[in-house]
């Protein structure tokens, strides 16, 4: 084929990601298939290839024109979409134009046998005849997560006319059709694309038949008139444009039967295996069935047990090139809730899959990084205590369920140690609350770090290390015991209105000895500068019902019963659909007041997950109606297809920009952690009780009621101040000796630190009986080293 004129407009528009707001999600769920699809406004968006974390495309649509008429289906149609059979990732979608002129309907799926995405397409002309219409395809690539630098081009392979696109590291395209080409043409975003020479009426450019190096666009007209408006399109990948024809070629010969029965099998025998929780769910906007897809549908493949956050990019129709990430990216996080949604779905196999996945990333220090793309390589480097201890007690969760053997205690015991020594280093403070925003004091960080210190507890038991196992009880009750002192606020203006002694905060600052203690300011990101800061003594945030939900407070405690009165006086907003709250007051991370798009500032929205933490409570506090009602308003959060989203839309309606009181939001659908919520909320409420609380917490803290008189000094973590009758334990990270006095260096005592086998050194300064205002004075030295000058001091406080 000749090279054709080049098409103007060179290099085009700025490239933009699509709509976040899936309807859809699907892959094949063979090991022969290396690609995951999404939906949303009755068209083919992203398709990722050949890994789950690397968009290809943008979207695939179609446009429709007649005489003086263009119509967009994604703009212009309303679309229906369902699944064939529940819980299986085949779709069929019906898209009716708003002015009553025509119907496109559609079969998608991804092939199980080979790299390529099957659309079985059905024209329907409802005003006139069918041959007053042209139906026009247009596809634009975004290979590797990157819209700039593309090529497009029109050609023939072995008798079949072609669409190609490749990116600058030879992953290819090729779109098929098994109806002839009236007409194919390449060309560039916003200029020479197809969109604009059918808008202008001019219809296809056939001399613009290759677009280099920019955001490039494809189009073909189908020609329809000898088959009755069907049409077959299939959208093949591969290293190389031939083996992205072959892909393509291959699934159009083969037709769609073939890969619907295989896809059908494959996911039914999933599905078959799996614990039967659909009498729990209500089932009115979203289903069990369409959960367990969502959680399995986003696993990734080759890279066995990885899972990402979603198949979506938040705001993607506001985001470029800059955004290569969006949320197909790995959280630790997201993963082991993800992992818990498996195990309560009984399958054990895929939560255990995480482990070994979490066990394989894991960072030498012990820790594990924000986000990684799925093959390990971190993307972003803020560190979130949470998030190291998770997958702790996924591994207890696991043991606990029987999916433990003795080999695997052996080789998951370095992972255990190396997590539970950097938590016992670094924490309780977070650099990051599990938000990714502030530092401090989270009560859901502290849950989650203590629960796993316990649970590592446990395994350090088994391995044979009781050292190491005291050491991370004395420490886990070290900071449960000071867990008020963090981040419970007494004496604010809130709680003498709501008549209550106080409540758990969102966050406390990382040094609550400072006078200003709570009262101190902590930022607010995502907020206009004169909104940045707010005195933690007035930050709530639903995060405190983690102290329930990890075992650390009973939920009738009146601790809890207040801190759930100023939650729901400052965050719940009741809906028609039910109840949602919101992240924390002050939140920045949403739509503008006008709904425009998140762009590093905003207001935060209403997140659908919080309703299935707070039914959890509910279900805790012995109130499993009030928990199924919740359950309600989970389930009719979700959007077309049955997605969760990540937030709903709390204003009035705004329809020009797709947003409605009470349904999805901008951001990211469908959210993996809230559909593996949905599926612990439905298996809690068949079971009577909290699916995921780990028992160490609930009865060493709960029943037992332990506390403890150990207080902790490190070298970044320098308390100042203890009161009569606790224990000061040093904790250095090497081996050391400390000297020390309580009588302005009068008289000394020396001690040399033990090692309980953690990577974390410490020595407990021998008990006495001293009076408030006792200095209590030390030094630090390394063995056979000189005594430094410097005073370290504690003051015993009245």
């Amino acid at each position: 084929m000749s090279a054709g004129d080049v098409p103007p407009g060179a290099p085009g528009l700025a490239p933009r990601w699509t709509s976040a707001a899936k309807s859809g999600i699907g892959t094949a769920g063979s090991s022969a298939s290396r690609l995951w699809f999404a939906l949303s406004h009755g068209i083919l968006n992203e398709v990722y290839y050949p890994r789950i974390d690397r968009a290809c495309t943008r979207d695939c649509g179609f446009l429709v024109t007649a005489q003086d008429y263009f119509s967009e289906e994604k703009r212009d149609a309303v679309s229906d979409i369902r699944t064939e059979m529940d819980g299986v990732p085949v779709f069929r979608l019906a898209n009716t134009a708003r002015d009553g002129r025509y119907r496109i309907s559609k079969t998608i799926l991804a092939d199980p046998f080979r790299d390529s995405v099957l659309q079985d397409i059905r024209f329907e002309a409802l005003q006139g005849e069918q041959a007053d219409y042209q139906l026009h395809v247009l596809l634009a690539p975004h290979i590797f997560n990157q819209g700039t630098h593309n090529n497009a081009w029109v050609d023939d392979y072995k008798g079949y006319g072609l669409l190609f696109a490749s990116g600058t590291n030879n992953v290819s395209l090729a779109l098929a059709a098994s109806v002839p080409w009236s007409g194919r043409s390449a060309g560039f975003v916003g200029t020479s694309d197809g969109w604009q020479t059918l808008h202008r009426g001019h219809g296809l450019i056939a001399d613009w038949q290759r677009a280099e190096d920019g955001n490039v666009a494809l189009a073909g007209t189908l020609d329809l008139s000898e088959s009755e408006g069907h049409a077959l399109m299939t959208l093949g990948f591969g290293l190389g444009p031939e083996e992205a024809a072959l892909n393509a070629i291959a699934s159009l010969q083969q037709g769609v039967e073939p890969a619907r029965s295989r896809t059908r099998e494959i996911w039914q025998g999933w599905q078959a295996e799996l614990e039967a929780l659909e009498a729990q769910g209500l089932s009115q906007a979203t289903s069990y069935r369409t959960s367990t897809a969502v959680l399995a549908t986003h696993r990734t493949g080759a890279f066995t047990g990885g899972a990402i956050a979603s198949l979506s990019t938040p705001w993607g129709f506001n985001k470029g090139d800059n955004d290569l990430g969006g949320y197909h990216l790995v959280w630790p996080r997201d993963l082991v809730e993800t992992a818990g949604g498996f195990l309560a779905a009984g399958s054990p196999a895929d939560a255990r899959g995480i482990l070994d996945y979490l066990a394989a990333i894991q960072e030498d220090d012990g820790h594990w990084s924000q986000n990684n793309w799925i093959d390990g390589h971190p993307y972003w480097d803020g560190i979130q205590m949470d998030e190291t201890a998770f997958p702790i007690l996924l591994y207890d969760m696991l043991e606990r369920n029987g999916c433990i053997s003795e080999r695997d205690r052996i080789r998951f015991q370095p992972m255990l140690e190396r997590a539970a020594s950097f938590v016992l280093r670094n924490g309780p403070v977070t650099d990051e609350d599990r938000w990714e925003e502030d530092a401090g004091y989270s009560p859901f960080t502290l849950a989650v770090e203590i629960a796993a210190l316990l649970a590592g507890a446990d395994a350090m038991d088994v391995a044979g290390k009781p050292s190491a196992a005291s050491f991370l009880r004395e420490t886990a009750d070290g900071w449960y015991s000071e867990i008020d002192d963090w981040t419970f606020a007494t004496g604010s203006e809130l709680s003498q209105k709501l008549g209550i002694e106080g409540y758990y905060v969102r966050i406390g600052p990382g040094d609550v000895e400072d006078s200003a203690g709570l009262s101190a300011n902590v930022p607010i990101k995502n907020r206009s500068a004169q909104e940045a800061v707010l005195s933690a003594k007035m930050l709530l945030s639903p995060d405190a019902l983690a102290l329930v939900r990890f075992g650390l407070r009973e939920a009738n405690d009146p601790r809890m019963v207040a801190t759930v009165k100023a939650i729901d006086d400052q965050l719940r907003r009741e809906l028609p659909n039910g109840p949602y709250w919101y992240r924390y007051n002050n939140d920045g991370y949403g739509e503008h007041e006008d709904g425009s798009a998140f762009d590093g500032t905003g207001v935060g929205r209403l997140w659908p997950l919080l309703t299935g933490e707070r039914a959890h409570y509910e279900l805790a506090a012995g109130r499993p109606d009030e928990a199924k009602r919740l359950l309600r308003a989970l389930e009719l959060s979700a959007g077309p297809g049955g997605m969760l989203p990540e937030q709903i839309w709390d204003s009035e309606d705004q329809p020009e920009d797709e947003l409605f009181l009470g349904k999805p939001s901008g951001s990211a659908m469908p959210l993996v952690w809230a559909h593996g919520e949905h599926i612990k909320l439905l298996r809690s409420l068949r079971d009577g009780k909290v699916f995921d609380t780990p028992p160490q917490t609930f009865e060493r803290y709960c029943r037992q009621k332990v506390e403890s008189n150990r207080r902790f000094w490190r070298l970044n973590h320098q308390r100042r101040t203890i009161t009569p009758g606790q224990v000061l334990r040093i904790e250095l990270m090497d081996l050391s000796s400390v000297r020390w006095s309580f009588d302005g260096w009068a008289s000394t005592g020396e001690n040399r630190t033990s090692d309980p086998g953690l990577a974390l050194h410490y020595v407990d300064l021998p008990p006495a009986d001293l009076p408030a205002g006792t200095a209590i004075r030390f030094r630090l030295a390394g063995i056979g080293e000189p005594w430094p000058d410097t005073d370290f001091v504690v003051t015993v406080k009245g």
